[in-house]
């Protein structure tokens, strides 16, 4: 079972470089709004590829919390219905939290992939706090360790949704790179742990 942790462990750290990675990069080409809303994006669980996907048009299918680019501003549907002729005002919500209002398909499939890979991390994260249980007997540390860790993963997206509904403020988006070198540290710490344990 020690093996099998220091895997999980040493693929969760990986994970998350590869977040700290994908996040710079959103962050160095300017594609940190290319997600406008969160968890989802445009209200999808996938975004879409081209601007049309986002236009509105009449006599069409739409799920609640879609996103739509309608006069220049998003908007979202408040309940599931299908569009008339015309655009009805009822039917949607302005979205206030922030003026974003363009679409970048590059800028979008960044930030995506740049989320993607922080739910990988954190069901990764999620899989070394179960197997922590079995190493209990053998080290005590490793259960509240992988507590730590996993609540700092879940801080970690909350952050990630703050800095987004902030329009990018400067201040929350350190913080959010500051939490990320924190989780890094106990990881590292985590699996320098394993080396105490005795086979």
């Amino acid at each position: 079972m020690k093996n099998k942790y220091i895997i999980i462990s040493k693929i969760s750290l990986l994970l998350v470089f590869l977040v700290i990675f994908a996040g710079s990069t959103v962050r160095m080409t300017g594609s940190g709004m290319g997600c406008p809303d969160w968890p989802k994006c445009f209200g999808y669980y996938i975004p879409p590829i081209d601007e049309t996907k986002l236009i509105w048009k009449p006599n069409s299918h739409y799920n609640k919390n879609i996103m739509i680019l309608y006069e220049g501003a998003f908007y979202n549907a408040k309940v599931e219905f299908i569009s008339k002729e015309r655009f009805e005002k009822n039917n949607w919500v302005k979205y206030t939290k922030h003026d974003y209002t363009d679409f970048n398909v590059v800028h979008t499939w960044f930030e995506y992939i740049n989320r993607l890979l922080g739910v990988l991390a954190g069901f990764s994260v999620l899989l070394m706090f179960i197997f922590s249980f079995f190493l209990q007997n053998k080290k005590k540390v490793f259960v509240p360790l992988s507590s730590i860790i996993l609540i700092s993963i879940g801080l970690q997206a909350w952050l990630g949704k703050l800095v987004v509904d902030s329009n990018l403020a400067p201040y929350k988006i350190s913080t959010h790179l500051i939490m990320a070198i924190i989780i890094v540290l106990l990881m590292v710490y985590n699996i320098k742990k394993t080396d105490e344990i005795k086979n």
